[in-house]
């Protein structure tokens, strides 16, 4: 069963619309059943509603499952109310990230393509205090807890299961100077030293790869269960957008491997990134 919160209320909506579909119903034929609303049983499947170990009751004498799964669809429910780690740092961590967080802890496989900053798994605290820092939008005390949560995720990368995880970073993220020169340093030799990690690729796009096959940043989780559907990941200032969908996952797996065969080799990839610092040292 998938670890965090977030990754069980996503397994739960899963789980219930496809014994919706199943049984060959409508959310507004289920909710009628039951004297719900048709909206209730939609939220209950695309997890922007609470679930009750008693609603999961009545949707399993509904669609005549066996007890087994009524157990374990209740139990779902009761752990998904559960909160993570990360959740308890109010504005520092925005609730649209929060839900990211939640699925990234349970990956097994991360692909991410970033256009402007190095990975946020990869960050220093001094690169990542800076980034937030310039927003000017959150407290003193909401930068240290969003720094800090930034930190506290990448242990995942040095765990036992640790996801395998592929970086490709445009060059201008290697280049560009976030803070000064000495948060730069720190910062390249944190990726150089991340990306010998076992399970870390990284893969810098140069200036004259020419036209690509992205618009922008995004992140593909895969999780380790088959139930698990991959998802893609954009975000931006305000809000994110999660992908699901073969479609979806199919077109940016398609774009990924357009950037990984357009970007460096790994070896060729940590020797810009070693001439960037030797130029930064003169």
């Amino acid at each position: 069963m998938a670890g965090s919160p977030t990754a069980r209320r996503r397994r739960l909506s899963i789980e219930l619309k496809k014994l919706r579909e199943t049984s060959g119903s409508t959310c507004a034929q289920v909710g009628e059943a039951l004297d719900w609303s048709g909206s209730k049983v939609n939220r209950m499947e695309t997890g922007s509603g609470r679930v009750q170990p008693s609603d999961i009751d009545a949707l399993c004498r509904f669609y005549d499952t066996s007890d087994e799964l009524r157990e374990f669809l209740k139990s779902l429910a009761r752990q998904a109310k559960t909160r993570g780690w990360w959740q308890v740092h109010g504005a520092g961590v925005p609730e649209w990230f929060n839900i990211y967080i939640g699925l990234e802890q349970d990956a097994s496989t991360l692909r991410q393509y970033q256009c402007e900053l190095l990975p946020g798994l990869m960050q220093t605290e001094g690169y990542a205090r800076e980034l937030h820092t310039t927003g000017a939008y959150m407290s003193a005390q909401d930068i240290d807890r969003a720094v800090h949560v930034r930190m506290e995720r990448q242990a995942m990368l040095t765990r036992p299961d640790a996801p395998d995880a592929w970086f490709i970073v445009n060059e201008g993220s290697v280049r560009n100077v976030i803070g000064d020169r000495a948060v730069m340093r720190e910062q390249l030799e944190r990726v150089l030293e991340s990306s010998e990690l076992p399970t870390v690729t990284l893969q810098v796009l140069p200036f004259d790869s020419g036209t690509c096959p992205a618009t922008g940043s995004f992140t593909m989780l895969g999780f380790p269960a088959p139930e698990d559907p991959d998802l893609v990941y954009r975000d931006g200032i305000t809000d994110a957008v999660y992908l699901e969908g073969e479609h979806h996952v199919r077109e940016y797996t398609k774009a990924f491997d357009g950037l990984r065969a357009a970007a460096l080799s790994p070896q060729r990839s940590a020797q810009l990134i070693k001439s960037v610092l030797k130029e930064s040292a003169r």
